[in-house]
């Protein structure tokens, strides 16, 4: 396999993480890691030659310029929550970097986005661009910028779904830091019945996908859109493997009705802006064709609700 120039952004993220420490321990692939404090990047970055640390902002990008006309591939997973400055880094940065980039010699732009922009077809989902929160708007406007690219036949565009993933040297994703309550939870959400369903990716798992896609880009008659998940899970699926591997029975559901909600949400003067509302009549997240590890011929690492469990240290019951 040939030899490729990687730069990563936002690798000292937990996506980050798990991307880096693949390209390091599975490649030999020369790499350019891009981030603002080194000392949050928790990865032997000298384990092998051909690491470099990048201590930078992706809002001056451009100091950066005579190193990105060298790069073969770009994996971008730098991305801002929110803040002040969320629209120029997710939105006008990005952009700018990836104009940066030589087309004669960039083969493929790893992009970032979220799954939250789209539609259960794979289709942008125009409630996302109108009342998203800051974050999905950047990442709607960003999609929709990135048509104009010179290289937009290069761009291969993911869609991460529910994000999984942290240990005690990378950083837990928002998702998994409250997976270990799910133990104090169970007792009262088993007796619940809930319409809702959802995929979810690991880290590890995402990293697996992007090592894959760098020595292998889609072909021409291939989508460049990638939906990145496990199988769909009902909400009432997911409650029912956490019972049984906890050990818990179940002897009655109440159904949640949006109906309940609406009584509840004024009653207690609970605060919910435009995109929560709509989520709690959207409901089901779910998308066509997701992609993992098993999907391209290769081992998942968290494929099930009970692997989800079992991999952030709740013990079974």
């Amino acid at each position: 396999m040939t030899k490729k120039r990687i730069l990563v952004t936002g690798a000292s993220g937990c996506i980050g993480h798990y991307i880096t420490e693949a390209l390091i321990n599975q490649t030999d692939h020369e790499l350019y890691l891009l981030v603002r404090n080194p000392a949050k990047l928790q990865v032997n970055t000298k384990s092998r030659p051909g690491i470099t640390v990048l201590q930078g902002d992706m809002g001056r990008i451009e100091d950066f310029t005579d190193l990105l006309k060298t790069i073969d591939t770009a994996v971008l997973t730098a991305t801002v929550w929110g803040g002040e400055d969320i629209f120029d880094i997710n939105v006008t940065k990005t952009v700018e970097l990836i104009n940066l980039l030589d087309p004669e010699v960039c083969q493929q732009v790893i992009y970032f986005s979220t799954a939250s922009i789209l539609d259960s077809h794979n289709q942008l989902l125009k409630e996302a661009g109108e009342i998203g929160t800051d974050y999905i708007r950047s990442k709607y406007e960003c999609f929709q910028k990135l048509t104009n690219s010179a290289i937009k036949s290069k761009i291969t565009k993911i869609f991460p779904t529910l994000v999984l993933g942290g240990d005690n040297t990378k950083p837990y994703s928002h998702l998994s830091a409250g997976i270990p309550e799910i133990t104090k939870l169970i007792n009262l959400i088993r007796f619940f019945k809930a319409d809702g369903s959802f995929h979810f990716i690991h880290g590890k798992d995402v990293a697996e996908v992007v090592r894959y896609l760098i020595d292998n880009p889609p072909k021409a008659e291939e989508s460049r859109q990638l939906v990145l998940g496990q199988k769909r899970i009902t909400a009432d699926g997911a409650i029912d493997e956490a019972c049984n591997y906890l050990n818990k029975k179940i002897y009655f559901r109440v159904p949640l009705s949006l109906g309940l909600a609406n009584i509840l949400i004024p009653l207690f003067r609970i605060q919910m802006a435009a995109w929560d509302r709509f989520c709690l009549t959207y409901r089901h997240f779910s998308y066509d064709n997701p992609v993992n590890p098993e999907s391209l011929g290769l081992p998942n690492y968290c494929a099930t609700f009970s692997d989800v469990l079992q991999v952030h240290g709740v013990a079974r019951k």
